[in-house]
């Protein structure tokens, strides 16, 4: 039964992983973008000619704050979250992420793609 519960996390965690890189490559290709490393090793899931873009579920917005930050000092680009909205419920968290962003003054643009987009 644990191994069964493992193995179903993990499967969970694997599809989850492919769909945010769906719509990683879906977007930055869309965009003229792609996938940077970076020389400490970290990735920016995309670089435009404009912008560094981490791609986020909109429940980890909180993530993407600080990634994208990251991002764009070490590549002189501004800052980018690309948030996966896709349920009713998410929206909370788009308006939690601008909230953020407009009280802190961050220098940091929202793009939104669903599933339809996908």
């Amino acid at each position: 039964m644990r191994t069964l519960l493992i193995i179903t996390l993990l499967l969970l965690t694997t599809t989850s992983h492919a769909l945010e890189r769906d719509y990683q490559t879906k977007w930055c290709n869309a965009n003229q973008g792609q996938p940077h490393r970076l020389p400490n090793g970290t990735q920016v899931d995309c670089l435009t000619a404009t912008h560094a873009v981490e791609v986020e579920y909109a429940s980890k917005f909180y993530e993407g704050i600080g990634q994208s930050l990251y991002y764009a000092m070490h590549t002189g680009k501004r800052a980018g979250i690309l948030l996966i909205v896709n349920l009713p419920k998410d929206q909370r968290y788009l308006n939690r992420l601008n909230e953020t962003i407009k009280h802190h003054g961050l220098p940091i643009d929202v793009f939104i793609i669903n599933k339809e987009q996908k």
